[in-house]
């Protein structure tokens, strides 16, 4: 590497850092004087509120706007070196504009694999602190009368392709609940049918244990019956796949994510697509990160009229067409009949293809 990349790309990651700070800073002070309020209903702690609510909170944020840190912080270095003239000396001294951009892209790459690590394992683990947080003292939800956050009624999914299970009432914090049936088909005859009273997850076993349980074995011309006062007994889903909550996509690590989109393309889940747009977005948007700085550095490298603040202004505009491609592509995909994969990567194809365009415009 030489004193140039070095000095680009120190450049690059000294900025990327203080734009990161900067905002996450005004970020909290917002969010603080946002949820004040619910702080003083809680009557938690100071301590208690930064170790629970903001240490999850905060790299939630950070990973959301990652990209946009990342996009105005090249922008923001790279038109104060054009403003003083040090790109036209570095492209005068015989060094390509190919070869310029080269520290943008080995910058790009670093903070894009540092994004990716923190979507694969972090941020879900900061989802999950965030919101048992948000359930338990912002959203107010209490009582056991519709479905809560810690309490659940009337759930019905399939076990796989002949199998269904029925629950009247589950309880997320005790993992118990009542009202549990199983019914298996077989060319549309019930073959088994399987009741119980109470049930709670044994976490010894990693097994389900039912109290007072009853069993139906039908063929064509008989039926047996099994009566139970205790079963043990395993099935392919576990206590966080009957939390059914909006965060619970969020909060998995993506090996847990992957289980949890097998089983629910086995029961048929009409929740698939969120969650496959969830995976396969943990892996497009680090790219962004990439894309967005090759688009930045060639933007701002241009020495022009209005210096930064215009560059800013641009970086701003594409940042926000950016997130609302991202945002349409979602609504397709979970809403209507727009392929997951598609949806997570069409917004990276189409500002990529913008990349390469003004890659080629540039003035070299």
């Amino acid at each position: 590497m030489k004193k140039l990349d070095r000095y680009i790309l120190s450049k690059y990651l000294t900025t990327f850092f203080y734009c990161l700070i900067l905002f996450t800073a005004i970020v909290v002070v917002v969010d603080v004087s946002e949820k004040t309020d619910n702080f003083v209903k809680s009557k938690l702690p100071a301590l208690q509120i930064i170790t629970d609510y903001y240490f999850g909170f905060i790299p939630r944020i950070d990973a959301m706007l990652f990209p946009l840190f990342v996009f105005i912080s090249v922008i923001f270095f790279t038109s104060k070196m054009a403003e003083r003239s040090e790109i036209i000396a570095i492209l005068s001294s015989g060094v390509s504009y190919r070869r310029f951009l080269l520290p943008y892209a080995v910058g790009g790459i670093l903070l894009s694999i540092i994004l990716w690590l923190g979507y694969q394992y972090v941020v879900p683990k900061a989802n999950l602190k965030w919101g048992n947080f948000e359930t338990k003292y912002i959203d107010g939800s209490t009582g056991i009368e519709s479905n809560t956050y810690s309490y659940k009624q009337k759930l019905y999914f399939k076990m796989d392709s002949n199998t269904y299970v029925g629950i009247k009432g589950y309880d997320t914090i005790t993992k118990s609940g009542n009202g549990f049936f199983v019914q298996r088909f077989l060319k549309n005859k019930l073959v088994y049918n399987l009741r119980c009273d109470q049930f709670n997850w044994d976490s010894t076993a990693s097994k389900w244990k039912l109290f007072n349980v009853e069993q139906r074995q039908f063929d064509t011309l008989s039926e047996r019956i099994t009566r139970s006062t205790e079963l043990l007994i395993r099935y392919n889903f576990k206590p966080r796949d009957l939390r059914k909550d909006t965060y619970l996509k969020d909060q998995l690590p993506t090996p847990e994510l992957n289980e949890l989109i097998q089983l629910e393309r086995l029961r048929g889940s009409e929740s698939l697509n969120t969650l496959l747009v969830e995976r396969y977005n943990r892996d497009a948007i680090p790219v962004s990160v990439l894309i967005l700085t090759i688009i930045g550095a060639v933007l701002a490298s241009r020495k022009i009229r209005g210096g930064s603040g215009l560059h800013l202004a641009i970086g701003v505009m594409i940042s926000v067409l950016y997130i609302l491609f991202s945002r349409f592509s979602l609504v397709f995909a979970t809403k209507g009949n727009f392929t997951p994969f598609i949806a997570a990567w069409t917004p990276n194809v189409l500002f990529g293809m913008l990349a390469f365009y003004l890659f080629k415009k540039a003035p070299k």
